[in-house]
């Protein structure tokens, strides 16, 4: 699977790129959500991971631009966040995302396998 990993935290963005490599994926990696909508408009991706919030735009604010623009073709969007209300998980969800995973609530590997069963999920509808 080929994955655009999109978060400020040069940390969690990093380390989440090394646990998808170590289970076969391809990432790419955007440090917020401009350089990632323009990765989005410029190669195809099987699935877009985002933070919420990020300095510039935020994960929903990327979300709209994806659904506006019709960029990133059939990606599989998951929002991998620490902000955990039902308020963002339901904007997030109405914005176009496919899923939601809370980052305090998984470990690495956890995450790989959670977003590895949406985007199954999803491309199976």
């Amino acid at each position: 699977m080929k994955i655009l990993l999109i978060d400020d935290d040069d940390f969690l963005r990093d380390m989440y790129a090394t646990k998808f490599s170590e289970r076969g994926h391809t990432v790419e990696v955007a440090q917020d959500a401009e350089k990632g909508a323009d990765l989005l408009r410029e190669k195809a991706f099987d699935a877009v991971l985002m933070d919420m919030i990020m300095p510039g735009m935020t994960g929903i604010e990327l979300l709209n631009v994806i659904q506006s623009e019709h960029i990133g073709g059939d990606a599989v969007c998951v929002v991998l966040s620490n902000q955990a209300s039902d308020e963002e998980v339901t904007a997030a969800t109405a914005a176009g995302a496919d899923g939601y995973i809370i980052k305090a609530e998984s470990i690495p590997s956890e995450v790989v396998t959670k977003v590895e069963d949406i985007v199954s999920k999803v491309t199976k509808e």
